[in-house]
């Protein structure tokens, strides 16, 4: 039969191409989403060595914007929160800690829960490294929820500080990170509310972040 070899070869190059894709969504959502536990998906990063990371500086966590204007204010927290660079020496715990220090002291211990929700956990950020992954956050706008003051008008006294605010932030998180040769970028839209305390004339305190994606309303 004279087409078998040459069938052979067209199921053998389109099998090395799904391959190859396959290969490339595999990487593309480990940047994404992280690693998962199921060994064939963590295998494609441990047999593919370690990526070469853009020469430029790697970012460092930068502290919260010192004001009392709320809207100032929620808007460095929002960065501190999504900025991050894996190929800082630091793991999550030191870009964790830069919102935890412009926290209200009663609210500490609860904020620092809510803001590991918005890390990378160690493992996870012990793999997003192997691509030199980086994160910034756009900020598209910030509103106060319409149910805040519900709430306001509800809260006994004294259950609420004094300034107390929210404001919901939406934006776009964007992520980089080199998988082999190739640049990967991937981007999704974002939406959190923001709880601070701005007495006049002290700096506003962070008090509690919303879960990632639900916002107060």
């Amino acid at each position: 039969m004279p087409f078998v070899p040459q069938r052979r070869f067209i199921i053998v190059v389109i099998c090395g191409g799904l391959t190859l894709i396959l290969l490339m969504a595999i990487g593309l959502y480990g940047l994404i989403r992280g690693p998962e536990k199921t060994s064939h998906l963590d295998r494609p990063a441990v047999q593919t060595s370690v990526p070469s990371v853009s020469p430029e500086r790697a970012g460092k966590p930068r502290p919260v914007l010192v004001t009392s204007n709320a809207e100032l204010f929620v808007r460095s927290v929002a960065r501190a929160l999504f900025n991050w660079d894996t190929r800082h020496e630091g793991g999550p715990a030191q870009w964790a800690q830069v919102p935890l220090d412009v926290a209200d002291a009663e609210e500490a211990p609860a904020l620092a829960s809510d803001v590991r929700g918005y890390l990378p956990s160690p493992e996870m950020w012990e793999r997003l490294s192997a691509y030199g992954t980086q994160q910034r956050l756009d900020v598209e706008s910030i509103a106060i929820p319409e149910s805040w003051s519900t709430a306001l008008q509800q809260a006994t006294a004294g259950q609420l500080p004094s300034g107390a605010a929210a404001l919901t932030i939406t934006g776009t998180s964007h992520r980089v990170g080199t998988w082999n040769t190739e640049v990967i970028r991937t981007e999704r839209p974002v939406a959190f509310t923001i709880f601070v305390a701005c007495r006049e004339g002290k700096p506003c305190m962070l008090l509690r972040l919303s879960q990632l994606d639900r916002p107060l309303k």
